[in-house]
């Protein structure tokens, strides 16, 4: 491996190891929280809200729309739990042609999600308008809300979940690696505590 090409992947994981424990994580009302504890009240949340008969729902654009679909998956597959992602393409291209695209999570939403449900929505830039308005979507069905954001400090989702997770980097790359990590350390707390 050339020199030059070992001191940036020693550099990138340095930054990854710095983002990671720079995690912020706060409650719906901004109070922030130790990110241990955000962990565990996460999983507490999820774990409440599947034994009682709810349901999870994953949103995400792009990367986070692939998380979200992983997420979903391996949420009911190995973790027992009712788990969807609304991401199907003729889903989004359905709501996206006929609501327009902002709508494309909270339309299905307003009509699968039940009360009681819980939201996870991923959003690197934490500033999509159909994230955002799947959040509201949710909460207006009597839904509660994890959120999972990025960039900016001040972005909008970053204060609509009941736990927020929010990943201080302006790249996309460890945004996305570490709401990954976030939701599969959640999943597998999960399940060593069964």
């Amino acid at each position: 491996m050339p020199k030059d090409l070992k001191a940036y992947v020693a550099d990138y994981f340095a930054g990854l190891k710095a983002t990671l424990d720079a995690i912020a994580v706060t409650d719906l009302k901004g109070h922030p929280l130790d990110f241990f504890l955000g962990m565990d009240l996460a999983a507490a949340l999820i774990k409440e809200r599947t034994a009682a008969g709810n349901k999870l729902m994953f949103i995400g654009n792009g990367a986070s729309a692939a998380i979200s679909s992983h997420m979903a998956t391996d949420f009911w597959k190995n973790g027992g739990m009712r788990a969807v992602a609304f991401n199907d393409g003729a889903l989004l291209t359905c709501i996206g042609n006929d609501f327009g695209y902002e709508q494309v999570f909270a339309k299905p939403i307003e009509r699968f999600a039940d009360p009681g449900d819980l939201l996870v929505a991923i959003s690197s830039s934490g500033q999509s308008p159909n994230i955002l308005l799947g959040v509201d979507a949710a909460r207006r069905q009597g839904c509660r809300s994890l959120t999972l954001s990025g960039f900016k400090p001040d972005n909008p989702l970053r204060s609509l979940g009941d736990y927020n997770f929010y990943v201080p980097a302006h790249q996309y790359g460890p945004v996305e690696i570490l709401h990954h990590a976030v939701c599969h350390c959640i999943l597998e707390a999960i399940i060593m505590s069964k």
